[in-house]
């Protein structure tokens, strides 16, 4: 399998439409998924499916259901079955039962939905965390400018103080975060770093909370990021979850909690929506200079596809089978377009009569 040949020809091209019939066929016709989520859905349906792992329901406020098929069972979740090995999953557990004080950590959906990002997130980074020296390797390759030695410790869902006055004042805090350890000899100021994450799968860049004034206004202004500090975009939906995140690494630098952090945005290439907001975030930063937190957009594709090269590649093909195979899609929609085609009534074969070439004499 070429993770990388197939993550960027499926950047390159939108995903489809998938025909109605095959939604309702797997369970997954949801009437307010866009494009993207529809074939994710699908995608989960297909790999649940596949691995005979029992499939939930979705409850209406009227209190009505209907079969999800990207949804385990109550039972199915409770074991686990949402992650790819039981490792994993017994570590995602542990994870959930020792998380951080206010920790936005959901298990319900952590566990028995397949679009969870949160989950996605624990898969990948769990992996990572169980072999430091891999994790030091795919680092190493997607941000070369941090000249990672070592990575120390992941962490999940962390913040160093949720709501406290000096850093954000609110509940802001990362997906994960990485620590590391530089070489000796390294031409970085210090010897260590963070990197701060945040995982996106179907979802766009959205915070439900209002980025009220005070706390940000005077963080933006000093950190120096940005072109213009005050721009109401940095503050409104979507940009700001990621202004505050990254101001939230840059406050824990300036207060001298470590020595240097980046901050790393990763979403799916066929995340259109994403990498755009993404792009256009990156519009308003500054050029960054020591002090300063960098921000850096990496697609799952590629993150995957570093995991390969590092050593990984069991998890990196189940990774991507799971969350970024999207050639399964593609022939779902091929099957179903011919067979709508092969529908139509057999036609009899006709001698045609022959052509008659008129000619106009004066």
């Amino acid at each position: 399998m070429k993770l990388l040949s197939s993550s960027s020809a499926m950047s390159e091209s939108p995903l489809p439409i998938v025909p109605i019939e095959v939604l309702k066929r797997y369970h997954v016709h949801e009437h307010n998924d866009d494009r993207l989520k529809a074939c994710a859905r699908l995608l989960q349906a297909l790999w649940l499916r596949d691995r005979k792992i029992p499939t939930g329901v979705h409850q209406r406020p009227d209190g009505r259901t209907r079969r999800l098929g990207s949804r385990l069972s109550p039972a199915a979740a409770a074991a686990g079955r949402n992650f790819l090995t039981p490792e994993l999953a017994a570590m995602a557990q542990h994870v959930i039962a020792y998380r951080e004080p206010g920790a936005f950590m959901p298990s319900t959906r952590v566990l028995s939905n397949g679009l969870s990002s949160t989950t996605l997130c624990l898969q990948v980074m769990l992996t990572l965390a169980a072999n430091l020296d891999i994790a030091t390797r795919v680092f190493r390759n997607l941000l070369p400018d941090q000249d990672v030695g070592q990575v120390a410790a992941i962490r999940f869902e962390h913040s160093l103080g949720r709501r406290d006055p000096s850093l954000t004042a609110d509940n802001s805090a990362h997906d994960c975060v990485v620590y590391f350890r530089r070489p000796a000899g390294s031409q970085h100021l210090y010897d260590r770093g963070v990197i701060a994450m945040e995982f996106k799968y179907t979802e766009g860049l959205y915070d439900s909370a209002p980025c009220e004034i005070g706390r940000y206004d005077d963080l933006a202004e000093a950190s120096g990021l940005f072109k213009d500090s005050y721009h109401v975009a940095l503050r409104v939906n979507p940009l700001q979850q990621l202004f505050r995140e990254h101001l939230l690494a840059q406050a824990s630098v300036m207060r001298g909690d470590w020595p240097s952090a980046v901050f790393v945005n990763v979403a799916p290439a066929a995340n259109v929506r994403v990498q755009r907001q993404a792009e256009l975030y990156r519009a308003f930063l500054t050029p960054n200079v020591p002090g300063q937190v960098p921000f850096v957009n990496v697609t799952l594709d590629a993150f995957v596809a570093a995991m390969e090269r590092a050593g990984a590649g069991e998890a990196a093909a189940a990774l991507f089978e799971r969350y970024l195979n999207w050639q399964r899609i593609d022939e779902l929609v091929r099957a179903a377009v011919q067979a709508r085609v092969s529908k139509w009534p057999a036609r009899k074969e006709r001698k045609s009569a022959p052509l008659k070439i008129v000619r106009h004499v004066r």
